[in-house]
């Protein structure tokens, strides 16, 4: 059994303000996207510029934070929506949705093609290969956290976390930043290096991630509030991560069809 690291989830105060490490791992993914966006602008067929990029960065930072906090709690916590509105600014409490963030960069990413008369389908594909930066940042914040823990377990790597009672649970949290975090952006950077048909590098990311998404579910308990949907494993994020991957298989598929022809 491993030791879970206790680490205070708040970085440090001043004052009255608290900076939480979840807070500050949503800032480490979305400068780390920024410098890895900027350096591939700088190639001289990419068609993006330096400022494009900052502000791209800036609104889907806007969308992801708004749309994956109101997703949270539509999908995973409607009731307390309902019965106590203002929870959803407790944004530092961590309860923030991939699905409802993914929804709301959509809407950037649409809105941002309109005003800058570029493709939704190439903003789609330049942005994917740096989301799961992102993703593997949040979980480091989610397991600071010491939420969103995993299914008791007898496996050696068991950790027995302060919120999840006295037996061992998977480390569910580092199993989505292996997965969802690191080996889908080295996939899709890689993958993307070389120029791809349009909507090839987007699909590849909804089906990758909705299917390791799905996978590390099997292992990640749900949310009280909901609990198992159908049998006892069926859960909320993997209904969810459904209809991304059946999107993201026909989006590469047609992606390649038109590529042959």
């Amino acid at each position: 059994m491993l030791t879970y690291p206790q680490i205070d989830p708040v970085a440090f105060a001043l004052g009255p303000l608290k900076i939480h490490w979840y807070g500050i791992m949503y800032l480490v993914g979305f400068f780390a996207a920024w410098a890895l966006l900027t350096w591939r602008a700088r190639k001289p067929d990419s068609g993006w510029t330096s400022a494009e990029v900052s502000d791209l960065v800036f609104y889907c930072a806007l969308g992801v934070v708004i749309g994956g906090r109101l997703g949270y709690m539509l999908f995973y916590d409607f009731h307390q929506l309902f019965t106590e509105p203002l929870s959803i600014l407790r944004v530092w409490q961590g309860g923030m949705s991939f699905h409802g963030g993914l929804l709301g960069v959509v809407f950037v990413v649409w809105w941002f093609a309109r005003r800058y008369h570029k493709s939704f389908i190439t903003i789609g594909d330049f942005i994917a290969p740096v989301v799961p930066i992102g993703l593997a940042a949040g979980r480091i914040g989610n397991f600071i956290n010491g939420e969103l823990w995993g299914r008791v377990t007898t496996m050696s790597w068991g950790m027995i976390f302060p919120s999840g009672g006295p037996l061992p649970r998977h480390p569910s949290q580092l199993y989505e930043f292996a997965l969802e975090g690191i080996l889908l952006f080295l996939i899709l950077w890689i993958y993307s290096e070389k120029r791809r048909p349009p909507m090839a590098v987007g699909g590849l990311f909804l089906l990758l991630y909705g299917f390791f998404r799905f996978i590390c579910e099997l292992f990640r308990m749900p949310d009280p509030q909901l609990g198992y949907l159908v049998g006892h494993w069926m859960t909320m994020g993997q209904l969810l991560s459904l209809p991304m991957m059946l999107v993201g298989l026909v989006m590469w598929v047609m992606a390649h069809k038109k590529e042959v022809k």
